[in-house]
């Protein structure tokens, strides 16, 4: 029973893909003979932002009235906000070369790690533990800080943005509509049980047993429980660096860009397939891009990238608290992990 939800657990977990809220920047003004003179260009954007908000809320509320309510919440009046797409102020263009940047920032930061290490005389293999630990860390925190320095450069030449878009929030967590706890509880619980049933369906329909790929759970067991610096690390790796970085590309930038040429549903879709494929193991494509649109659509309600990434963070180091818990227990956790594969 114990090795069945490991098992689960670690197949699904992301560990790799290897700040504050954002406010609306005001426009200058110029109170010249008592009046206030805006910008042309920002005054026409903001117009033509406002007039298209109000064309599609006209045309929702319109579609439901016609239909019955569609595009509304049943017996509450208010729209689905999973429906809505954000207003996003770049082309196409800008979303390649900013992907392209990212993915360039990803690889780069792990070359520079790989040239630094030996010139500085460390040799990886002779570390203790925690060192090893500490070192992954540090790498994860350089990538994050890299990955993220190219998305809000490239956000900041739009400013002043719409404010649902990199919108990191803390306030209001209980709001039934838009509350982060209230959704990243109701989103954790629903990746829970969909990973569950589609480990069920697959191992009904699945023939032979595949060969088992080496996944970077198994990398990091060494590390697990192996002292309190590790085991911090680890939960700091896989519960904040991590979840900070991968929502931030694959909702907070891709998925809102794609809203701009499909609905938001779809964009979902795509975004958590990408999500599924970054992480470069084939055999947990539909775990993974389940817990991506999972994902997406915590973060398509409550327009708040603290929702994707509390559910990203405590799906990562719940399984690395989980399994320190077992060893310390006295448990094999890679005889467990074995035997769940």
């Amino acid at each position: 029973m114990v090795s069945q939800m490991i098992s689960c657990l670690s197949k699904s977990s992301s560990l790799f893909c290897n700040s504050g809220s954002r406010s609306l920047i005001p426009p200058k003004t110029h109170n010249r003979g008592g009046l206030c003179r805006f910008s042309t260009g920002f005054a026409t954007r903001r117009l033509s932002t406002v007039y298209r908000r109000k064309q599609r809320s006209a045309c929702i509320s319109n579609s439901g009235k016609e239909t019955g309510g569609e595009g509304k919440l049943q017996g509450g009046g208010s729209e689905w906000r999973i429906l809505e797409r954000w207003e996003v102020p770049w082309e196409w263009q800008t979303v390649s070369l900013t992907s392209l940047a990212c993915g360039l920032s990803f690889v780069l930061t792990g070359l520079t790690e790989m040239v630094a290490l030996p010139y500085l005389g460390i040799d990886v293999q002779k570390l203790s533990l925690d060192d090893k630990a500490e070192i992954l860390f540090l790498d994860q925190g350089l990538t994050t800080l890299a990955v993220l320095a190219v998305i809000f450069t490239v956000a900041k030449t739009f400013e002043p943005l719409p404010e649902d878009i990199l919108r990191y929030d803390l306030k209001q967590p209980f709001n039934l509509q838009k509350g982060w706890l209230v959704w990243s509880g109701i989103g954790l619980v629903g990746a829970v049980g969909a990973i569950a049933l589609t480990g069920v369906a697959l191992s009904l329909f699945r023939t032979e047993t595949p060969e088992r790929e080496v996944d970077s759970l198994m990398k990091l067991l060494p590390l697990i429980g192996s002292s309190n610096i590790s085991t911090l690390s680890l939960v700091g790796i896989t519960g904040v660096l991590a979840p900070l970085l991968e929502e931030t590309v694959f909702r907070g930038f891709f998925m809102v860009s794609l809203t701009k040429w499909v609905p938001t549903p779809i964009a979902i879709i795509i975004s958590a397939a990408a999500f599924a494929l970054a992480h470069l193991t084939p055999g947990e494509f539909p775990q993974l891009f389940i817990l991506g649109s999972v994902l997406g659509l915590s973060y398509a309600q409550t327009r708040n990238l603290i929702t994707p990434m509390v559910i990203h963070g405590f799906w990562n180091s719940g399984v690395i608290l989980l399994l320190t818990f077992l060893q310390v227990q006295g448990y094999d956790i890679k005889e467990l992990l074995l035997q769940g594969n």
